[in-house]
């Protein structure tokens, strides 16, 4: 806060972490300040930080900024004690210690219980919780997969966790309910040193486990076990469903079908068009994840590649891996039946370049059922006008809907009794 006042962006874009440095510019810091400053006008004082866990080890530092005409909260990310790994501008509201979750509406904790699961073992062994139905045996069971990045269990954003709303609103319905902490969660310094770290390594072993686990259950129907995937969760799905022939079906929610690496670039664009007195200053992050995902697709791509060289500090095998890789036809070649769900509002993956894949790829399949929900946004909570990464942090949960419909396609297909 001291620097941005200072107009020293080029000190704050230095304590960025190296890999993300390529992504920030001082120009594009500046803008966005001075943004803030044209809108609200000078700071007229700054509160005591608050400062609790993030994701991943990282710890998240909630700074309340008042204005001449408002107010706002600077939330900064910081990994390693040391680096910067995003700040963000959020509202007021966000510099309060974040709240317990509380469950939704739709949730009865008295119709489950939940007990601890570990799977797999040795070093990259994950914990997880299985939620149990009480109700007649045996029960159909979803194993739910979270999205992109170091995601806990739950996919904790803030004060918001939608795969435990997921979990909890399926469980009360009479569906068992597994999820699990990512092992790039759980196990992120050991990782962070891997060179040879592919999209397979990030879900198979422990998705695979977790469908094995729960067919093994003595409550859960062995022919009933679903694969439920959120975003990239949703993009690997058809994966493990190939590599686990136990799989009896899936559940896309926001999955992608478009190139990461270009999804990214999308995101970059649309999040500057949002503001277009930021727009300018954006400009050379946009530059820079332009010319990374084009270095994906250039034959110079090698595992020798340096990973500051590329998106969000991923190693070359992991984006080898993806660039190989075409989801909606791993779905279309399963030949299971398929529940895709999709938020209007969701600019990360979106019904123009996401869902059309999938729909071009499963067009004429019966046992094929899309839905999408207009007032949606990636993580599946209802609002209006354009989706901003904002949205996220005030208290919210999964659109009832989308807990209704999966329960509906369930028993639609004869596989819940």
């Amino acid at each position: 806060m001291e620097l941005a006042q200072a107009g020293r962006f080029s000190e704050i874009r230095e304590r960025f972490a190296p890999q993300l440095r390529s992504m920030v510019s001082a120009e594009g810091l500046q803008a966005a300040w001075d943004a803030e400053l044209g809108r609200r006008g000078a700071v007229t004082s700054v509160g005591t930080p608050v400062t609790e866990p993030g994701q991943a080890g990282m710890m998240l530092v909630k700074i309340p900024v008042t204005f001449e005409n408002g107010a706002l909260t600077v939330v900064v990310s910081v990994a390693d004690g040391r680096s910067l790994a995003s700040i963000q501008l959020l509202p007021a509201s966000a510099a309060q210690p974040t709240e317990p979750w509380q469950p939704p509406a739709y949730a009865d904790p008295d119709k489950f219980a939940e007990q601890d699961v570990t799977l797999g073992s040795g070093p990259v062994a994950v914990p997880g919780t299985l939620s149990l139905p009480h109700q007649p045996r045996p029960c159909p069971a979803v194993v739910l997969l979270g999205g992109s990045g170091p995601q806990d269990r739950d996919e904790t954003i803030g004060r918001n966790k939608p795969v435990k709303d997921l979990a909890w609103g399926l469980a009360s319905r009479g569906v068992i309910v597994l999820r699990f902490d990512k092992v790039t969660y759980v196990h992120a310094r050991q990782l962070a040193q891997a060179t040879d770290f592919t999209l397979s390594d990030e879900y198979l072993p422990q998705a695979m486990a977790a469908v094995q686990l729960v067919r093994k259950h003595p409550a859960a129907d062995p022919h009933r076990v679903f694969v439920a995937g959120h975003s990239l969760g949703g993009t690997v799905a058809p994966r493990v469903a190939a590599a686990e022939p136990g799989v009896a079906g899936l559940i896309i929610l926001a999955g992608g079908t478009q190139p990461l690496h270009w999804a990214a670039v999308r995101q970059f664009r649309y999040l500057a068009s949002l503001d277009p007195a930021t727009t300018a200053g954006a400009q050379p992050a946009i530059d820079a994840i332009t010319r990374q995902a084009e270095l994906i697709d250039s034959p110079s791509l090698s595992p020798a590649t340096p990973a500051t060289d590329l998106p969000f500090g991923a190693p070359a095998s992991y984006w080898l891996d993806l660039r190989g890789s075409d989801p909606a036809a791993a779905a279309a070649a399963l030949g299971k039946p398929m529940l895709i769900l999709q938020g209007g509002r969701d600019y990360q993956a979106t019904v123009a370049e996401d869902l059309a894949g999938w729909q071009a790829a499963l067009a004429g399949r019966a046992d094929v059922t899309i839905r999408v929900y207009e007032s949606d946004n990636h993580l599946f909570f209802p609002g209006t006008g354009p989706s901003a990464p904002a949205e996220y942090e005030p208290a919210q949960h999964v659109d009832q809907a989308v807990v209704d419909d999966i329960v509906s396609w369930l028993i639609t297909a004869a596989l819940v009794s």
